[in-house]
């Protein structure tokens, strides 16, 4: 059974950091294009960052030079490097995956198939 499960969320303070992490199981990361989404309080879910297959990846404007994506094939993970943290980063942030031709991955909700249950982040002092 496939599934994905987010953790690392928390109680931070603005400039601090955190790592969340994305966990598969049922499937390998590696061949799926991999994004996280976030969702504030009253507000849609936007995308924040994605990574494809070969380990090219894309960020929001709202959070480059401020947040990294990575992933580690040999533990089947993808981390999501939250950096900077501002109060507006508050949301609880979702990890999602695809397995999918095409070269570049894309920040859209609907392009995802394969959605994990989201971890906290809040950013408070």
């Amino acid at each position: 059974q496939l599934q994905i499960v987010e953790s690392g969320g928390g109680l931070v303070q603005p400039g601090g950091s955190l790592r969340l992490s994305c966990a598969a199981s049922g499937f390998a990361l590696n061949i799926y294009h991999i994004g996280w989404f976030r969702q504030a309080p009253g507000k849609e879910r936007e995308g924040v960052s994605c990574i494809n297959s070969d380990g090219s990846s894309n960020y929001a404007d709202s959070v480059k030079g401020r947040f990294t994506i990575s992933r580690n094939n040999a533990k089947n993970t993808v981390y999501l490097q939250l950096s900077s943290l501002k109060p507006e980063d508050t949301a609880v942030y979702y990890c999602a995956a695809v397995q999918t031709h095409r070269t570049v991955c894309v920040l859209r909700l609907e392009s995802y198939e394969y959605w994990g249950q989201g971890t906290q982040v809040t950013v408070s002092s």
